[in-house]
């Protein structure tokens, strides 16, 4: 069953995007998994992830593990205060009534019950891809992202992410179950704020071992993403 938390709710391999002209594939959409590896009802929606990460190259996905799950048998090693703030948020840009697991949220404006393919695939088919040049570099300091000229506004965040991870749950309804996750988030922090024009930040490296930037609306729109290339 689908799990649903009282609370009132709001939020891969990532490619960096580039800007209209360039002669490049278009920019994949960015998919969002809100799951715990508490919930009965996320595997399902945890092996979809792996399965669009690993088969689409237009999808960005990333895997949020939330709180509220952890009071009930087992403390999800992953989970982040965050990550729940960010579902929150979500749901009431979505006009949610309130949040639950597993739900995936595609561009920032389209959501579906995360094991629900048919419904995810027609979130990814309605969602617009990003369209604002980004890119995450490193320098001797840390990090530099350059983000490109566009229309409208927004916040940029800073996504520290792992690529997999498998783990044995001993308690709560997945216990006795060995899981495994893709592009596991492990750090989210906003970055600074954008308001249309081209411009540079240096920003240090979040914890995780791969790094990815994402641009957001305040309507929850995600209009760039880009990821720092491995070594």
């Amino acid at each position: 069953m689908i799990a649903i938390c009282p609370t009132i709710a709001w939020a891969a391999l990532l490619l960096p995007v580039l800007g209209a002209g360039t002669g490049h594939a278009a920019a994949p959409v960015v998919v969002e998994l809100f799951t715990s590896q508490s919930c009965s009802s996320c595997p399902p929606a945890d092996a979809l992830l792996a399965e669009l990460s690993r088969t689409r190259s237009d999808i960005l996905a990333l895997d949020f593990h939330v709180t509220y799950w952890d009071r009930t048998g087992w403390k999800d090693r992953y989970s982040l205060p965050q990550a729940t703030e960010r579902q929150r948020r979500y749901a009431g840009l979505l006009g949610q009534e309130g949040m639950y697991t597993p739900q995936v949220v595609v561009g920032g404006r389209h959501q579906a019950v995360g094991s629900d393919r048919a419904a995810v695939l027609a979130a990814i088919a309605a969602a617009a891809g990003p369209a604002v040049p980004l890119r995450l570099a490193r320098d001797a300091a840390g990090l530099v992202l350059d983000v490109g000229a566009g229309p409208g506004a927004g916040t940029l965040l800073l996504v520290g992410f792992d690529p997999s991870h498998t783990t044995r749950v001993a308690g709560g309804e997945n216990g006795g179950r060995t899981l495994t996750e893709v592009n596991v988030v492990r750090a989210i922090a906003p970055a600074g704020a954008w308001h249309g024009g081209a411009a540079t930040l240096h920003l240090p490296q979040p914890a995780g071992e791969r790094t990815a930037a994402l641009l957001q609306a305040e309507d929850g729109r995600i209009l760039a993403a880009a990821v720092l290339p491995p070594g």
